[in-house]
């Protein structure tokens, strides 16, 4: 007896190890974040940043890693104080270029694939943001801020110590930045014995950004396989122009003659991201035919240099395309596309527009790279972070290359994620996600959480969050209902353009059929739910907030909207509030979707509320979350603020993060628990 009572002490610890248990707010500030996957011209290995997090320090920095295809070999390439960006393989050389910091500023670097050899390759002064190399690895484009507009201090060089911004247009902030008086430019140039001189301004004076504000980056321009034209993303408009319009067009810059032309004059929309064919002969972009509409069906766009014409590949698909890339014979042109809330790989023949889907199941591809009979992509899903798989290009079938979180995923129990399909109060189908907390018991009831979709036009798809995390919410011990209602994206144009001008509508409906359907299940409480969402999913609680009819018991409202009016004459993108508002409030008639503002129904407030906000939300200003939470205060309504002065419409900060999570934890088990 006393034998087995010492093996089973030895073996207590083990068990231990092997136990999983369910995730918490630190788990995933371990986690390695994937990004920038590229493939080797000799197609054997792949290319890509891992970013790692330290709680103690509230910081992060980015490494490179190198993982062979065959080998499952891996090389972490480099291991700085510092972070670097944008790696790629030199497309004739074996070495691999990159940013990292120098003196203070971003510049090129190279190094051999085994990480040794490392040379700094450009000294451009101020530095530079990002790079692009032609096909013929001679040609360069590398992109810097460049100062244009007067400063008060420059205005005035006497007072140098005042401190004013002196606005006489807009947009004078966006997002979360205020205007810093610099333009984002190209400049074209050439490396020649390992050096990068100093490249040519294609917008020289000129107001405007390429890759435009705020999240454009260097898929915004391409080379021409020989290196004699440049494709760029702009929109050349400036002041109240640029506020009211999305029309940003595509520009053909040849290189020798400094000439610029305009391939996509004649649509009013977005056009972004040109993307050359192998030969030179084609340039494919994606385009938004609706003026003012950020959320118009992303069609692809092929130019024939041959007869200069353009025309539409994907009239007759009724989903968006983005991140294209064409095999060697341009028989395909691959892209990535969201089809009822997941996110696969296609690809379509230009000839016929036939297009074939690739991959299937219940995921997210959010990249891909196009490799000889193959297609290297990054997957991610609710239940899993970013990692790398080689994909099958006929039959889809995929294998696992990277490996970065396997350890401490196999020690987290996930919750199951369940597809179902509800009918909505007008009989349309609903797809509506539902997430199981870890070790669910079916034969116990759990309080459950409706989760609002942000956007209001994005996808509820597969994605794996940091901070809107289902599993995360799961863990805590409740089932999450997260319905793809009207206005999200991957379920047809029409489902998606129905939410502007009617955001009190269906929409909203959806939310409570959704709610009212699913909390029918044994294993759910239905007097203990919550109501959860950022930005217009913010805004949707804010409106549940006077219209649930007691169904729920708590609530959090991330940066959401609060009153359509203050919203319209605060926000920077106008282009957007003129959309989904269908106009400024001062028009006669009003139009119709501002009695859809929450605080016209403030008075109908009971329910426990948390309101979170970052004071660098410009495009959702801070204002917004303060009116709401004064008026809960003024009205009794048991309400909390969390008011985060170094964040923006995101907490991206890991220990605001932690913070974050847990008052988000604790306001709802104090009221639903």
């Amino acid at each position: 007896m006393k034998k087995f009572i010492v093996l089973f002490m030895i073996c207590l610890p083990v068990m231990s190890m092997c136990q999983k248990h369910a995730m918490i707010p630190e788990d995933m500030w371990k986690m390695g974040r994937i990004s920038e996957i590229q493939l080797s011209p000799d197609n054997a290995a792949v290319l890509y940043g891992v970013t790692f997090y330290d709680l103690s320090t509230n910081k992060s920095n980015r490494d490179l890693y190198l993982t062979y295809i065959d080998s499952d070999k891996t090389v972490k390439l480099t291991n700085t104080p510092s972070s670097e960006y944008n790696a790629v393989f030199h497309p004739t050389k074996s070495e691999i270029y990159y940013l990292a910091v120098a003196d203070d500023a971003m510049q090129i670097f190279s190094m051999n694939y085994d990480g040794g050899n490392i040379r700094q390759i450009s000294y451009i002064e101020g530095g530079i943001n990002a790079f692009k190399f032609a096909p013929d690895g001679i040609h360069l484009v590398y992109t810097q801020d460049v100062k244009l507009d007067k400063s008060p201090t420059d205005v005035y060089p006497d007072l140098q110590m005042t401190n004013v911004r002196i606005i006489e247009d807009l947009m004078y902030r966006h997002w979360d930045t205020w205007h810093d008086y610099a333009y984002s430019h190209p400049f074209v140039t050439t490396l020649i014995n390992d050096k990068i001189a100093v490249g040519v301004d294609v917008l020289a004076g000129m107001r405007y950004d390429t890759p435009m504000n705020p999240w454009g980056g260097i898929e915004q321009i391409d080379w021409s396989p020989d290196g004699t034209k440049l494709a760029y993303t702009c929109k050349k408009l400036v002041g109240r122009e640029y506020a009211v319009s999305t029309n940003s067009d595509i520009y053909i810059y040849d290189v020798a003659s400094g000439k610029t032309t305009n391939i996509s004059e004649f649509n009013l929309g977005y056009d972004h991201d040109p993307v050359f064919s192998p030969s030179g002969r084609y340039l494919t972009w994606k385009s938004m035919e609706t003026p003012g509409f950020e959320a118009d069906k992303e069609r692809i766009m092929l130019y024939d240099f041959g007869n200069e014409k353009v025309s539409c590949l994907t009239e007759n698909f009724d989903q968006s395309c983005n991140n294209y890339q064409w095999n060697a014979k341009e028989d395909r042109l691959y892209f990535l596309s969201g089809h009822n809330a997941t996110k696969q790989i296609y690809y379509i023949n230009p000839k016929t527009k036939d297009i074939t889907q690739i991959t299937k199941g219940q995921h997210d591809y959010v990249e891909y790279v196009l490799g000889d009979g193959f297609i290297i992509g990054a997957k991610q899903s609710m239940s899993m972070p970013t990692a790398i798989y080689k994909v099958n290009i006929t039959s889809g079938a995929e294998t696992v290359l990277s490996h970065v979180n396997d350890e401490l995923l196999s020690s987290i129990e996930m919750g199951n994620v369940e597809e179902r399909w509800i009918k909505t109060v007008d009989g349309k189908d609903m797809l509506v996600w539902v997430i199981y907390p870890p070790f669910f018991d079916a034969s116990q009831k759990y309080p459950a959480i409706l989760y609002c979709e942000g956007g209001p036009q994005s996808a509820l798809s597969q994605f794996w969050s940091y901070r809107w995390n289902f599993q995360m919410m799961a863990a805590n011990g409740y089932v999450v209902i997260a319905p793809n209602r009207r206005g999200v994206t991957t379920f047809g144009q029409e489902w998606t353009d129905q939410i502007s001008g009617d955001y009190g509508g269906l929409n909203q409906q959806d939310y409570l059929q959704a709610v009212d359907v699913i909390s029918k299940e044994p294993f759910i409480d239905a007097d203990r739910m919550g109501a959860v969402g950022a930005s217009y999913g913010g805004y949707s609680v804010y409106w549940l907030a006077g219209h649930h009819e007691n169904r729920f018991k708590a609530f959090i409202a991330h940066c959401g909207i609060f009153d359509f009016y203050s919203m319209y004459g605060s926000t920077e993108e106008v282009f957007f509030t003129n959309h989904d508002y269908e106009g400024p409030y001062w028009q006669k008639p009003e139009p119709k979707s501002y009695k859809y503002s929450p605080h016209l129904y403030v008075q109908n407030w009971n329910t426990p509320i948390l309101i979170i906000v970052g004071e660098h939300d410009y495009r959702i200003p801070y204002t917004q979350s303060l009116e709401a939470f004064n008026c809960a205060q003024l009205l009794g309504v048991p309400s909390k603020l969390l008011f985060f002065n170094n964040e923006t419409h995101f907490v991206v900060l890991p220990q605001n993060a932690v913070l974050w999570q847990r008052e988000f934890k604790s306001w709802l088990d104090t009221y639903l628990k």
